[in-house]
């Protein structure tokens, strides 16, 4: 679809203008190459409130949309995820969707299928992706053997909709997907539910057809908030730490006639960015460059597939817990 501004600056608006929606809004008013024409929300003062401050119109519905953008950001709760971006999508219209793509597998395979059939860009907002420390990991990743993964923070209302599976743990699966170059032969999962009516704390280990393995840990009902990923490899570990954005290496290396080899330890210091520019950037440029993004809707497909079975063997163990 033809960039229409006479600027030749992309027409995009915000769907969903809720506390994520907001930062979307802001982001897009402050990208040149990007002309934020407007935001929707199902509450209208919000979306009038969110468009003073971004400094764009407010519209009732997304049909008040279609004629006016060449992309969205579609910031909605999970569950309406296929509603809201299908008409943009069969419309030829850019979507940035953020995770998870989808609340079951039907609708992600729907939306990528949209997607596809009406050449539309669609992005899934895994944006920890576009954490200075996460790609500053992956660049030093070769061959992992085994992958640790912890996310804990305390407990927030907001997104108490899904489980700590869909909202935070998915994280870590994408990016654990990303660094293990296999498909996933096991998973096996624990979990509980604290303060809500869903998962609140969960374990999950991923088995690869390659030998890898993968612990990952996710808990929104933790007092000290801890975001870590350990990464071992031969003859290598690295250890990034998501809050102070360092990554700990340590490696062996030769010492002559030594028996044995030493270890030499490492600590970089991560130049900060804010991963939500990065990939609202990523998402303008590769829309105006014809690329696919970094995170398609295969990938967002991927990641929920493995979150998925992963609740499914949580709500298996929990059976049989039950029924001991």
């Amino acid at each position: 679809m033809s960039v229409a501004t006479e600027s030749g600056r992309l027409r995009v608006a915000v769907v969903g203008v809720g506390y994520l929606g907001r930062f979307h809004a802001l982001i897009y008013s402050r990208l040149s190459e990007v002309e934020l024409v407007g935001v929707v929300d199902t509450d209208p003062e919000r979306a009038r409130v969110v468009a003073a401050e971004a400094g764009c119109a407010s519209y009732a519905t997304i049909e008040d949309l279609f004629d006016r953008v060449d992309a969205v950001s579609v910031v909605v709760p999970t569950t309406a995820h296929l509603a809201a971006a299908a008409p943009f999508l069969s419309r030829g219209i850019h979507v940035l969707l953020e995770k998870p793509i989808a609340p079951t597998l039907a609708d992600g395979t729907e939306i990528v299928r949209l997607a596809q059939a009406h050449g539309a860009v669609l992005q899934i907002g895994h944006v920890e992706r576009f954490n200075a420390g996460v790609m500053a990991l992956a660049q030093r990743i070769r061959a992992p053997i085994y992958i640790e993964a912890q996310r804990m923070g305390g407990f927030v209302e907001r997104a108490t909709d899904v489980d700590v599976v869909s909202d935070l743990m998915i994280h870590d699966i994408d990016i654990i997907l990303s660094l293990v170059d296999a498909g996933i032969r096991h998973i096996s999962a624990v979990g509980a539910s604290v303060l809500t009516e869903h998962v609140d704390i969960a374990s999950a280990r991923l088995e690869f057809v390659n030998g890898t393995v993968a612990n990952v840990v996710a808990s929104r009902v933790s007092d000290k908030p801890t975001r870590r990923i350990r990464v071992f490899q031969p003859g290598r570990y690295l250890s990034l730490d998501f809050i102070a954005q360092s990554i700990d290496i340590a490696e062996t290396r030769p010492v002559a006639d030594a028996a044995r080899p030493e270890i030499a330890r490492e600590r970089i210091q991560v130049d900060p960015v804010k991963p939500l520019d990065l990939e609202l950037a990523e998402f303008a440029r590769c829309i105006r460059d014809g690329q696919p993004p970094l995170v398609d809707g295969q990938v967002g497909l991927k990641a929920l597939e493995v979150a998925l079975e992963v609740r499914a063997r949580i709500a298996e163990a929990g059976a049989l817990q039950r029924g001991a």
